[in-house]
């Protein structure tokens, strides 16, 4: 369990600011994450590195001469923002590009897919590549499914030594590509891993057994069996790993034995005796390998083994000095410079500059100001319950992170109608809020959704329809669904969302008062919300573990369904 903590929802502020209070000379904070406070050649290609934290060494523990030029930090376990993303680059962006990698989960590929855009179109050249190593969360024929975990290491470091040497950003995106290619993870857990303040652990294993294929977000695994000696582990881990790549010509490796938090050195090292010797009998040269916590889960105990193929350039760049916080190979000359250009707020906060709305538009949005405060008391009463049921067959964030989304939103509301805005500004600069303050999957998508809704409702409004109110609402969910690329019977929040704007329409279309159209919307909605506890997930970080989210709703649609209840106490 996680002991050492103040207040839990600041767990990752103050680890931050005590890990730049150590390593000045490696990195400097900026909005969002850090880059290096060295000094690089102005062509290089910048690696930018991300996700949630909790995994530590990975991410940010590698930034550093040879490694990475910056990392994004997002929640424990959480996707960090677009903006977060945008700003670390836009900090660590010298001349020659920005490449960003990241493991693969849907709320950090849709954030830092989001990023790549914004930042191409303001004429940076950045490429975005996601780690796919962890070959038990699908099978080899769909590959680009898999999880990035412990392997993801391998292909940073890979890219960051290419990007020292000078390499295009079309080369390193090029060897980075390679290097996910040719690794390969698998892991076992042993306990699960508990969240700063949280009373127990988000799975538990029972004594005596282990969990095979387990990711690195507190998912549990896809199978169990007995805790094994650690030869008999060794010979699972490496059959698991070896599998997809022994058909290969190819017979030198990187090797990564990598800790999940817990489980300590000794073991490790007892373990790798057995790796390294089954390994060698299958006829490999181990090069250079890397044994201990690498990219860890908070305090899970387990481990995983992942191995990367080496062609010619692969090793020379495997092998390539690194000087990092959590991370040595031999030692560079560096040159430690100031970065003037690097803003200390993010600057697409909103100015307090006075804002002009219709009579009307003003005073619907005050009314949606305290609408929006009234969702965030009740989501503060429900984070919690949000979180368990999100922990069935995910990581158990979405409670904290729709909590966070709506506080951010309020704090944008309040600010709004006090300049004397109306409801296109308030939507427009809720919908960033949440975004930007949330991360993960859901932060991105109710952002994108809020948004949405100011294409339909300026502030020069003089009247809102029900039939007003019924578009755009249908803007809300249509964005959500193509942004997140999910559709009714995925077991997503959509399965709550649709048969909810579909009842709305139809009662207002009959001519129902609005109140009496969303509370009969709404019944629906929880219903809906509820039979997603029969459904089978079919995409997101919850899909490999179908068998164990049937029987519990889906997280996101509960939650759609409380918050459309609470606005209905409003109308």
């Amino acid at each position: 369990m996680t002991k050492l903590f103040n207040d839990p929802a600041l767990f990752m502020d103050e680890m931050l600011e005590g890990f730049f209070d150590i390593y000045p000379q490696y990195v400097m904070p900026v909005p969002g994450g850090m880059i290096r406070s060295t000094e690089s050649d102005a062509n290089k290609v910048a690696v930018v590195v991300g996700g949630g934290s909790g995994h530590y060494p990975a991410f940010y523990g590698v930034v550093g001469n040879g490694f990475a030029d910056g990392a994004v930090v997002g929640n424990i376990f959480t996707s960090p923002s677009t903006q977060d993303v945008y700003n670390v680059c836009k900090a660590a962006h010298r001349s020659g590009g920005v490449l960003l990698i990241t493991g693969n989960y849907a709320g950090d590929v849709l954030n830092f897919k989001q990023a790549q855009a914004k930042l191409n179109s303001e004429g940076i050249r950045t490429e975005y590549l996601w780690t796919t190593d962890d070959v038990a969360s699908a099978v080899l024929g769909e590959k680009q499914k898999r999880r990035g975990i412990a392997g993801s290491f391998a292909v940073f470091k890979v890219a960051g030594a290419a990007a020292e040497e000078g390499l295009s950003l079309a080369d390193v995106y090029k060897v980075a590509t390679r290097a996910n290619d040719s690794i390969r993870t698998y892991g076992v857990g042993f306990s699960g891993c508990t969240l700063p303040g949280a009373k127990t652990p988000l799975f538990s294993v029972p004594e005596g057994k282990m969990e095979l294929g387990l990711g690195i977000h507190g998912e549990p695994g896809i199978s169990e069996d007995a805790i094994p000696t650690a030869h008999e582990l060794a010979e699972t881990l490496v059959a698991g790993v070896l599998k997809e790549l022994s058909d290969m010509p190819i017979k030198r490796v990187a090797v990564i034995l990598n800790g999940l938090g817990a489980t300590k050195y000794e073991e490790l090292f007892v373990l790798w005796k057995s790796v390294s010797a089954l390994i060698s009998d299958r006829g490999y040269t181990i090069v250079q390998p890397e044994v201990g916590e690498i990219v860890t889960s908070l305090d899970m105990a387990g481990c995983s083994l992942s191995i990367m193929l080496l062609d010619p350039e692969l090793e020379r760049l495997w092998c390539a000095p690194a000087d990092t916080p959590a991370y040595r190979k031999a030692s560079n000359r560096i040159h430690t410079r100031q970065r003037d250009d690097v803003a200390s707020e993010d600057k697409n906060i909103s100015t307090a500059s006075p804002l002009s709305a219709s009579d009307f538009s003003h005073q619907s949005a005050q009314w949606t100001a305290g609408v929006i405060s009234g969702i965030c008391q009740m989501l503060e009463e429900v984070a919690e319950e949000l979180g368990r049921i999100d922990a069935v067959a995910g990581d158990g964030d979405h409670g904290r992170g729709m909590l966070k989304g709506a506080k951010a939103a309020q704090d944008a509301a309040t600010s709004l109608v006090s300049r004397g805005g109306g409801l296109g500004s308030l939507f427009t600069e809720v919908g960033e809020a949440w975004a930007a303050k949330a991360g993960g999957t859901s932060g991105v998508l109710w952002g994108a959704g809020i948004s949405s809704i100011a294409k339909k409702i300026g502030d020069d409004a003089t009247t809102l329809t029900s039939k007003e109110i019924v578009e755009a609402v249908n803007d809300f969910i249509s964005t959500i669904a193509q942004l997140g690329k999910a559709e009714l019977g995925d077991k997503t929040m959509l399965d709550a969302m649709i048969p909810f704007a579909k009842t709305l329409g139809a009662e207002v279309e009959k001519g129902s008062p609005t109140k009496i159209a969303w509370e009969k919307a709404c019944i629906q909605g929880e219903l809906s919300a509820k039979e997603t506890s029969h459904l089978s997930p079919r995409i997101g970080r919850a899909r490999p573990l179908a068998e164990r989210s049937l029987g519990n709703p889906d997280a996101g649609a509960i939650s759609f369904a409380m918050i459309a209840k609470k606005i209905s106490e409003y109308i």
